[in-house]
């Protein structure tokens, strides 16, 4: 391995300004995001709704994101890219403002959905315009920067919120202000250059069903990510109890995932800027990061009887699952430009969140019923595969 050789290339017209008004402009709102579910959770629950509705409101985040991925290239494609990302910053103000105004539950579940379309929305546009406007020879060390940035938001929204106060009247307003503060760093976006492809690509559900064929490796490389770095860590609290840990010290497990992914995203990007051969290179990391997530699996089964190993476990399976989407990312940045990019990633997005709702769905179950034996099956049952198909396919270069 070397530093590797670029070709020469002019970067884009007014790309580092643009870089840095959307890592800005996605921090603050996703700060705001992460501040406003556990925010309005806990406020529906001072209410009396269910704890089966107040789930049901959560998941309508999701459902939002899923809903609006597919389409995310088809309003890219009508609008341009600087225009959708202004209102993909615009939604999330205005369900704030719904959110203050009104405490009918109904319209709660509409402007929740709305915020998780808003959130689908930039998720996908703000990683593709990431990846194709990096300067020449560096795009691992921004998009595992801007991959860090975000895993940042999860930690730092609901930590300043209980700096606030949940039960303070004044911190929906400073939610508010996230958002809007998101919004201006938006209006910072400096005109974009025409897609290419922008009359020519394929956009909606066929251009999504497309990118998934094009790269269905790369795509399975995602699901893989998100189902250890997302799904897996949603449910380690139930791990934890599991094992007879202290509820929370079983909450502090979802820190040494996420930490795990904090701290190997933006390295694991830099290393990939550096081989001589980065499409190869790329392949041989997500290989690597695929093996230690089978590696890790393969050592539950002595977690029963010696506790503190869920720790490292944990720290691996986040670290990896993270880098094995932040590769992805890469690879098909580097490929593809325009709103051919923007399938890729939204394919790429809806694989990553697929994986992690399956290991969120089925793991709670199998916790339930075998933590010791059905709940290591599934994780080495996904992680074999995940290896296997890399494996198989680390020289080829177009899936």
């Amino acid at each position: 391995m070397n530093k590797a050789r670029h070709p020469k290339a002019s970067p884009h017209p007014g790309a580092r300004l643009g870089l840095v008004s959307i890592f800005g402009s996605t921090f603050f709102e996703l700060v705001g995001y992460f501040m406003l579910l556990p925010l309005l959770l806990l406020k529906l629950k001072g209410a009396d709704v269910s704890t089966f509705v107040a789930g049901l409101f959560a998941a309508t985040g999701w459902l939002g994101v899923f809903l609006m991925t597919p389409f995310a290239s088809a309003i890219t494609q009508k609008l341009g890219r600087r225009p959708t990302l202004w209102l993909a910053a615009a939604l999330p103000v205005g369900a704030a403002v719904g959110f203050a105004l009104t405490d009918d539950l109904r319209v709660w579940f509409v402007l929740k959905l709305l915020s998780g379309m808003a959130s689908g929305l930039r998720w996908v546009l703000a990683e593709a315009i990431i990846a194709e406007f990096s300067p020449p020879g560096q795009r691992g060390r921004y998009v595992g920067i801007f991959e860090t940035l975000v895993g940042c938001t999860f930690v730092i929204g609901p930590a300043t919120l209980v700096w606030i106060g949940a039960d303070n009247p004044h911190a929906l307003w400073a939610v508010m202000a996230f958002f809007v503060i998101g919004l201006c760093w938006s209006a910072l976006i400096p005109p974009l250059p025409p897609a290419r492809d922008a009359h020519t690509a394929r956009v909606g559900v066929h251009g999504v069903w497309h990118a998934l064929l094009a790269h269905p490796i790369i795509m399975l490389a995602g699901f893989v990510g998100g189902f250890f770095e997302s799904g897996i860590t949603s449910i380690l609290p139930l791990y934890g109890l599991a094992l007879g840990l202290s509820a929370a010290t079983a909450a502090l497990l979802v820190s040494a995932s996420g930490l795990g992914s904090a701290l190997t995203m933006l390295p694991a990007g830099m290393l990939a800027d550096r081989f001589i051969d980065p499409s190869r290179g790329r392949r041989t990391l997500m290989v690597g990061f695929a093996a230690l997530t089978l590696i890790a699996t393969a050592v539950i089964p002595w977690v029963a009887h010696l506790p503190w190993l869920a720790w490292p476990i944990v720290f691996l399976w986040g670290g990896a699952g993270g880098s094995l989407y932040t590769l992805a990312m890469i690879d098909i940045g580097s490929r593809e430009q325009g709103i051919t990019l923007v399938n890729s990633t939204a394919v790429l997005v809806l694989t990553y969140t697929g994986g992690g709702m399956a290991a969120s769905a089925a793991s709670g179950a199998l916790i339930q019923w075998s933590p010791t034996l059905g709940f290591p099956a599934l994780l080495m049952t996904v992680a074999s595969i995940g290896l296997v198909a890399l494996v198989k396919t680390r020289h080829a270069r177009q899936i």
